[in-house]
């Protein structure tokens, strides 16, 4: 009897349950109006382009193209197609893309003036950006920093690297190198559009490839397919980065990133201790490391007559920082 009983009650509960349920799907559809509306106050375009399938569109191709005033030439079938591809590419890598286009107001500024100064065209700057994505990135060939170089390539443009230093991490030395290695490319090639594609394949192999494919021009070059799309990724960078919201990006106002505020302090004699040099500066050895990822080591040694400049932060960090210690 007491097994009956139990039996009944759990039919009893799921024709219950059936019917509730029959009910609430009857009941009509709530708008996406009705259902914005409870959500007052909030971002009503983010909420409705939740609700749909993205959409994606084709890509207009620009009537005239040019880098560092050299022309491309876009009447030309498959230079339109290999463009039209990058900037494919990069436009619908939405994330990866955003990341890239607010770091340029923090990194771009650093980059401009060492460019100016040794005479590079400013449209290489977007040469860094399909490199490392402005980051110190490593390469799995173990290139290093913003502009990618090997160990090799970088001791033969002057940057110092042992166990305690990595000038490639540096931005301002890198990019110092940079300039040097691209220049010399164009004297050889008398193109910078060569030359670009020259800091992806190496200056021998784009002259030996002109030379036995008899041609001159990067655009008319049978290349391996990595340097085949290099110079189109970095065009397609250039136009998504001068027109972003052309090309579906809108970042806020609040958005974009920063350049850092930090003072320099140049150091002449051998500090045993980072961690302890960060504490007397008013840091920690995390943020010293972030400002200046070039020390490689937890100390630093220094010869007679040599000296290094260190950043230490000064902005808004600093002064959390301070309070924390402040507090201790």
């Amino acid at each position: 009897m007491k097994t009956r009983n139990i039996l009944l009650a759990c039919g009893i509960a799921v024709i219950i349950l059936i019917g509730v349920t029959a009910a609430i799907t009857l009941l009509p559809a709530q708008s996406n109006d009705e259902q914005l509306e409870e959500y007052e106050g909030t971002d009503r375009d983010y909420l409705f382009f939740e609700q749909i399938d993205h959409i994606t569109h084709d890509i207009e191709l620009p009537q005239n193209l040019t880098f560092c005033g050299e022309e491309v030439p876009l009447d030309l079938f498959y230079v339109r197609e290999r463009l039209e591809r990058e900037l494919m590419v990069n436009t619908y890598r939405h994330s990866a893309t955003i990341l890239l286009l607010k770091r340029t107001t923090r990194w771009f500024p650093v980059m401009e003036p060492i460019m100016e100064k040794y005479g590079l065209p400013e449209d290489f700057k977007y040469l860094a950006m399909i490199e490392s994505e402005l980051t110190n990135a490593v390469s799995s060939s173990r290139a290093v920093g913003f502009w990618q170089f090997l160990e090799g390539t970088g001791k033969e443009y002057d940057l110092e690297i042992n166990k305690q230093v990595d000038m490639r991490y540096s931005v301002e030395k890198e990019t110092a190198a940079a300039c040097k290695y691209l220049k010399d490319s164009y004297y050889r090639f008398g193109s910078w559009i060569s030359a670009a594609a020259a800091f992806n394949c190496g200056n021998s192999r784009i002259s030996r490839t002109m030379e036995d494919q008899r041609v001159d021009s990067y655009f008319d070059m049978l290349l391996p397919e990595e340097t085949q799309r290099y110079v189109y990724r970095i065009l397609a960078m250039k136009l998504i980065t001068e027109n972003p919201e052309k090309y579906g990006f809108t970042i806020r106002d609040s958005g974009w990133y920063q350049p850092f505020e930090t003072k320099t302090v140049t150091v002449t004699k051998s500090i045993p201790s980072l961690i302890d040099f960060a504490y007397e500066q008013g840091t920690n050895y995390k943020m010293l490391k972030y400002f200046n990822p070039w020390l490689r080591s937890n100390s630093l040694t220094i010869s007679p007559g040599k000296s290094y400049e260190i950043k230490i932060p000064t902005g808004d960090f600093a002064k959390t920082h301070k309070k924390m210690r402040g507090a201790e």
